[in-house]
């Protein structure tokens, strides 16, 4: 199993923690977040340096261990600079623009596909291809990007769709004539 738990973070000048029995609160420029603990987790937060202690090493102990490091390394990371996922609408008359805070996206329906804008998350368009998602949460940036992919996911034979940028799509082979 993965020992990452036992890995000290290193909390930036700019980054406070805040820790109030199992609820751990972390403010940035950018934002806050804040996490509340299982019963089985303390922290230690020492000149900079956070730890995440766990009680025995039980399984599920363990996996948590790991778990809860990783997504307060994260917040810590995404308070002091923003995280963000690239896409890129790809195919023919396919393409987006905003609109207020929202997208308008044209993906070859009958109607245009209109993403609301989300608490904390920010849109933005690079040309009219390269959508930008961006926020201080990185676990909600991918559940966003993701739902916005899913709304015209990469054809399997033409490659048309929404695609994280620099992502791979297998073509498969269309239909071979019948030779005689």
């Amino acid at each position: 199993m993965s020992k990452i738990g036992q890995n000290p973070i290193i909390v930036p000048a700019a980054v406070t923690v805040q820790i109030d029995g199992l609820s751990i609160s972390i403010k940035g420029s950018k934002g806050e977040l804040s996490y509340v603990l299982p019963h089985f987790l303390t922290t230690e937060y020492v000149d900079g340096t956070l730890t995440i202690i766990r009680k025995n090493d039980s399984k599920k102990q363990k996996s948590f261990h790991g778990l809860y490091r990783t997504l307060i390394q994260n917040a810590i990371i995404g308070v002091e600079t923003v995280w963000s996922k690239r896409l890129e609408i790809v195919g023919t008359g396919f393409n987006g623009k905003m609109q207020g805070q929202g997208l308008v996206l044209k993906l070859g329906y009958s109607h245009p596909v209109v993403i609301a804008p989300v608490e904390e998350i920010t849109f933005s368009m690079e040309g009219n291809t390269i959508i930008v998602v961006s926020g201080i949460d990185k676990q909600f940036v991918g559940e966003i990007a993701h739902q916005i992919k899913s709304s015209r996911k990469p054809d399997p034979y033409k490659g048309k769709g929404i695609r994280y940028e620099g992502e791979h799509i297998k073509l498969k082979p269309g239909k071979k004539a019948k030779t005689a």
